[in-house]
Parts: structure tokens; sequence; C-alpha cells
């Protein structure tokens, strides 16, 4: 009997692939951005890196509580009530007005396997590193700039976006993202004749 409560025990504090957590992480939307301290959150963070550790919580951006929320291992509250997906979104985008493209681009590499950060520092969206990597261990490989596909991008922005990660020694990718969500991505690099 003792050595089955050991396994049970082992079982629920495992996250990760074809592996459930015991309960999802509780967060807070407050702000600008979505904390949590729960003991999950942690743990995810050491297995995937899904949030930022910021004064001893883990931080996530809206892409990413969206994302963790539709594979059921997050929960967010907002003056103590447990938001849907529906209105997360609503107040994500109230925040981000660009959230959804954002959030199609950050998805379909998170399906991948890839990383991926936020990038403001660097003048982007996204940073992301290749499969197997963790940020700190290497640095990202991409720089990445959602566009939805009416949208529109101009030679003279396309050519600021490649400079940005021409100057930042990353290579840019840039996601066209069509009506029904999907997401193509196109590398650019600099190349010498």
């Amino acid at each position: 009997m003792a050595k089955a409560k050991k396994k049970i025990k082992k079982k629920e504090g495992e996250i990760g692939k074809g592996k459930k957590a015991a309960g999802k992480i509780k967060a807070v939307f407050i702000g600008e951005k979505v904390t949590s301290n729960s003991s999950f959150a942690y743990q995810l963070y050491d297995q995937s890196r899904f949030g930022e550790v910021v004064e001893k919580k883990i931080s996530y951006s809206f892409v990413e509580a969206l994302y963790l929320m539709k594979k059921e291992k997050l929960e967010v509250f907002f003056n103590k009530k447990k938001l849907s997906e529906a209105r997360f979104i609503e107040e994500a985008r109230k925040k981000e007005p660009n959230f959804m493209t954002r959030y199609a681009v950050f998805s379909a590499l998170r399906n991948r396997g890839y990383i991926v950060k936020t990038a403001l520092k660097f003048g982007a969206d996204f940073r992301v590193y290749e499969r197997g990597v963790k940020p700190g261990e290497k640095h990202a490989k991409w720089i990445v700039f959602p566009v939805y596909e009416s949208a529109g991008l101009t030679w003279h922005e396309f050519a600021a976006k490649n400079r940005v990660a021409h100057s930042t020694r990353k290579n840019l990718l840039i996601a066209i993202v069509d009506d029904e969500g999907d997401v193509t991505f196109y590398e650019v690099r600099w190349i010498r004749p």
C-alpha cells in the first residue's frame, strides 16, 4: 500500500508531454501581466521555460497564458473570479491590439517544439530558441515578427526588421498569419555574393 502511494505522488508532480499535473497552475491577471507562485508554475518553468521568474513569482506573457489555458494547465483569475478563455482574450486584446496574430505565431512555434520568449529589448515580438535549447544555455537563433496577411509590410518596414535581426546576430523570421489562423514562416538571412 505504501509503495502505491509513492508512485501516485510521483506521477502527480510530473508535467510534460503525455503527463498531467495533479492540479492546474493558478495565476492572477494584474495590469500588464499574469503571475503565479504555484509549485506547478515553477515545475513547468524548469522543464519547458514557460514564463519568467520575476520577484519570486512566475510571470507569463499574455500569449503564454492563453497557450497554457488552452492546454488545460493554467487557470487565470481576475478580481478573484476565474476567467474563461473568451474573457481572457477580450482582456488581452485591450492591452495588445494584435494579440490574436501574435498568439497564432506563438502557438505554431510552441507546438513544433521551440521555446518562444518575448523580444521587446531586441525590437521584435519574439525570440526563438532551437529545439532542445533553453534560454541561458545558448542564444536565440531567430527573432520573429508576426504579420497579419491583410495588414501587409512595406519594404521600409521589412528592411528595418532585417536590420534589427542583423544587429542582434539572429536570423529573421517573418510569420504571416492568414484568415484561418494558419502561419507561414519566411526565414530571411544576409548573404554575401
